[in-house]
Formats: C-alpha cells, sequence, structure tokens
C-alpha cells in the first residue's frame, strides 16, 4: 500500500495512551500487543475464543455513553484497537487496592492456579458495569443481584470448579456512584482511528464504505473484518495471512438498523449482542438463536454478516434466516443488489457473494409467522457448534398449515430450505399423521455425512425428531 504507521497512532489502557510501535502489522492480534507491553494478565489458552483466557474489556458506544464489553483479545488485531480504550485485569485494582470482583473472586475461592481469573475477572466486570443488570428478575441462572451467569458462558476454568466462581458473581452488590469505571460510562465512547498499517499483512480501517468496497476491489485477496471471531481463528491457529485487512466493525453504512411494517433491517456490521438488545425479542426465532450462539465473549463481536459471509454450513444465523425468508444486501463498487437467503448459498464455504462485495445488511420482511423454534443439537449445551440446526417459522391458524419455512443446518454442504417437507406439510391438518408423515421427509432432507461431531444416521434422526418436537410444543401452547 506504500503507506507507514499514522503520527500518533495508539491504544489507550488502563488509562494510559501506548503506541502501537514498530513492526505491528494486520497479523498482530490484541493479546500478543498486550503481552508485549508487559501486561500478561491476559493468557492465551485456545487462541479461538473458547476459553475466555484472554479476556479484556473495551469501551464501546452505548447510545450517547459508553458500555464496558469483554471480548477476546487474541482474535481482534491489535490495529483495529487504535484509538480505543481498553481496561485489562492489571487496570481494574491492585493487590492493595482490588476492584470488587476480584475481592470477590479471592474471598469465595473462585481461584486456585489463577490462569483462567484474570479473564473470568474481565467478563465478571462487564457484566458488573451493564446497565441493565439491576433491572434484571433472579431466576435460576442469575443471582439476587440480577448477575446473568451467561456472560461468564464463554470462559472455562480447568481447576477450581464453577460453583465459587458464581457464588463470586451473584455476591456483587451495587456500583458505586464515585467508581471511575462507572463514571466513564456516561461519557462517549472513542471512536477508532482511520488507522492505516504497512507490511507484510496491511491493515486498513477506512471512513466510509465506498473506501473500504475500493480497497477490496483494488487489492487481490484482501479480507473483510468486523468482530474477526472467524478470520482470527483461522490466522492463529491455520497461520492465514491476506495482504490486506479492511475494517469494516464501524462503518456507519454497515451499522444501520431500521424496522418498518414491511421489513426490519439490521446493519451488518452490528454485534450479535447489539442486535439482540436492539430487537429485544421482537423476532422471537432469533432470540432462540442467540442465546445458543456461541458464547457472550464470542456475541460481543461477532456479526451477522461475518456468520454469513464466511459461507459455513453450520453457522447458527443461517437456518433461522432462512426460516425467516429474509434477503441480503450485497455491496460493491459496482453498487447494490438484494439476494434472498434461499439463493445466496452456492457450495461448501460458497455463495453468490463476489470477493469485492461486503453484506451491508440483513432484511426480514414482516409480518412473522406466529410460530417459531429454533433446535440446535451440539454435545454441549452452550458455547459449542452444532451438529444439526433446525430453524421453523410456521402459520398454524385453524388447525392448518396455512404456511411454513424450515430452515437447516449441518445435514448438507450448504445451509438449506427444507423445501420437500414445507410442500408435505403446506395447506394439510396439523395433525400427528401428516406431521409424522412430513417428518419422515425431513428426515431424508440434505447429505449428512459421518464425521467427529455426528453420525449421518444420527443426523436424519434428530431432522425427525425436530418436527415432532415443533408439534408437541405447538400442541402444549394450544391447550394451556
Amino acid at each position: 500500500m506504500g503507506a507507514q504507521i499514522e503520527m500518533g497512532t495508539a491504544i489507550t489502557v488502563n488509562g494510559r495512551a501506548r503506541p502501537l510501535g514498530a513492526g505491528v502489522d494486520g497479523s498482530t492480534n490484541a493479546l500478543d500487543w498486550l503481552r508485549n507491553q508487559g501486561l500478561t494478565g491476559a493468557k492465551e489458552g485456545c487462541a479461538e475464543g473458547e476459553c475466555g483466557a484472554c479476556s479484556v474489556l473495551v469501551a464501546r458506544p452505548d447510545g450517547e455513553g459508553t458500555r464496558w464489553t469483554a471480548v477476546n483479545s487474541c482474535l481482534i488485531p491489535a490495529a483495529a484497537l487504535d484509538g480505543v480504550e481498553v481496561i485489562t485485569a492489571e487496570g481494574l485494582g491492585t493487590p492493595e487496592d482490588l476492584h470488587p470482583v476480584q475481592r470477590e473472586m479471592a474471598f469465595r475461592g473462585g481461584s486456585q492456579c489463577g490462569y483462567c481469573t484474570p479473564g473470568f475477572v474481565c467478563s465478571m466486570a462487564a457484566e458488573y458495569y451493564r446497565p441493565e443488570r439491576r433491572a434484571c428478575d433472579p431466576g435460576p441462572e442469575r443471582g439476587p443481584n440480577g448477575f446473568d451467569v451467561h456472560a461468564m458462558a464463554g470462559n472455562l476454568c480447568r481447576c477450581t470448579g464453577y460453583r465459587p466462581i458464581q457464588d463470586a458473581a451473584f455476591a456483587l452488590g451495587d456500583v458505586p456512584d464515585d467508581d471511575p469505571l462507572a463514571v466513564r460510562l456516561s461519557r462517549p465512547a472513542p471512536a477508532p482511528r482511520a488507522t492505516v498499517l504497512d507490511g507484510e499483512a496491511a491493515f486498513v480501517r477506512p471512513a466510509h464504505l465506498s473506501e473500504a468496497l475500493a480497497a477490496l476491489a483494488g487489492t487481490e485477496g484482501a479480507v473483510a473484518v468486523a468482530g474477526s471471531t472467524d478470520w482470527g481463528v483461522q490466522a492463529n491457529l491455520g497461520h492465514r495471512r491476506a495482504p490486506l485487512l479492511v475494517a469494516i466493525d464501524q462503518l456507519p453504512e454497515l451499522r444501520g438498523f431500521e424496522a418498518t411494517p414491511e421489513r426490519v433491517e439490521i446493519g451488518a456490521a452490528l454485534t450479535l449482542s447489539e442486535i439482540e438488545r436492539t430487537l429485544a425479542g421482537s423476532v422471537p426465532l432469533l432470540e432462540e438463536v442467540f442465546v445458543q450462539f456461541a458464547s457472550r465473549l464470542i456475541r460481543n463481536s461477532a456479526t451477522l454478516g461475518g456468520n454469513l459471509g464466511t459461507g459455513s454450513p453450520i453457522g447458527d444465523a443461517a437456518p433461522a434466516l432462512l426460516a425467516l425468508n429474509a434477503s441480503l444486501v450485497l455491496s460493491s463498487v459496482r453498487g447494490d443488489r438484494e439476494v434472498p437467503m434461499a439463493d445466496y448459498f452456492t457450495g461448501y464455504r460458497q455463495s453468490v457473494r463476489e470477493p469485492d462485495e461486503l453484506i451491508r445488511s440483513v432484511r426480514i420482511p414482516l409480518p412473522l409467522l406466529p410460530r417459531s423454534s429454533f433446535v440446535k443439537v451440539a454435545k454441549r449445551r452452550f458455547d459449542d457448534i452444532s451438529s444439526v440446526a433446525v430453524a421453523i417459522a410456521a402459520d398454524l391458524g385453524e388447525g392448518v398449515v396455512r404456511e411454513i419455512r424450515i430452515g437447516l443446518g449441518g445435514v448438507a454442504a450448504t445451509p438449506l430450505r427444507a423445501v420437500a417437507t414445507e410442500h408435505a406439510l403446506r395447506g394439510k391438518p396439523w395433525e400427528v399423521g401428516t406431521v409424522g408423515a412430513a417428518a419422515s421427509v425431513l428426515a431424508g432432507e440434505g447429505t449428512p455425512m459421518d464425521d467427529h461431531r455426528a453420525s449421518a444416521r444420527y443426523r436424519a434422526a434428530m431432522l425427525e425428531q425436530s418436527l415432532l418436537r415443533f408439534y408437541a410444543t405447538t400442541n402444549e401452547a394450544v391447550s394451556s
């Protein structure tokens, strides 16, 4: 690119501006950069965003103020944090003046070897400062203080056991009014700088969509990154490098949200956590997806555009969006075009999206079908890759299947619509005989295979059971 590091490029870490420094390019992740700064609390455990040992807090915009958000520093390019405020475990407190989260973790016995502890502390701190926490009702997975244990779903501990860690979380009190990090929430979060880094793996943060599209069109092999939850894994474990990384996570054209009587349009660069808060349950099928999509740490960075852009056959968002009859707006230097989700995927990790195109937004037509369900079959309940995913949206008015759409993941080279099953149900009475016959059809949809997550036979059985389960739950809802 012929560009040098811009003067003054720095990340504010624990209140101190730290220059990115020489030798930093798009391949340098935030965790390695922090540890090279002597801040070794954050650790590399898995290098793919599953263990949370690398968790740190970043200041993210939240209306007119700021939200402290926990993210996996092992996945994010350090350059993507230029101009951003970061808090590590070292910045929360000191041995002489512990932060409340650190104090409770020590007092309740939540730490043994300590390797995972700084990551837990940062995830807990993000929940501690979450504005909505005190308004949450206690429940099986919430403490009396409104603390959501799923805030730590992306953090793993291999020696302490989770009960004392949960005890520490549930013992946290109100945030003091004079807490410096709480006071910081009332002011706007800084915007990332339009950094340009040169090197073998160049990095650029365009200010506008047109600049991003020009960069993608002008550099063969350029990769667009938002949350970097997929690219970061490829870089860490697959040692992949791109000649140019184009940061698109803060492009205003990709961060819009609009709800009209005709549709909901979601910007492709909004994080899943942001979408979840914005929708507030207004699209129930997506609400079911969000709670099963990886972990809160991942959802704080991952985007719909990234999840669909990878073309993965096991991405959790695709089956739900297929069932919602969604479409994608694709942008390039040639202009915009709208593509139905049903026509988007063309092969294994392949789609109609051209290399120089970006997913600009996702459009969900309204009104929604009144009944929906999302079933994810995986070896773990949370934070796991699906073996099979089934999303169903239906109109079952007056006991007849007026309309039904079924999206599938994990049973073919691409996510797909269960067209044959839909045809077997549409216009038929919603009764056990009809559903049983259609479930047998669903078991034959796709081309499931044997792999380390599940056998083809098991996948087919789970497809069949998903429709029978949906029938049972809809009958329960009607009878109640």
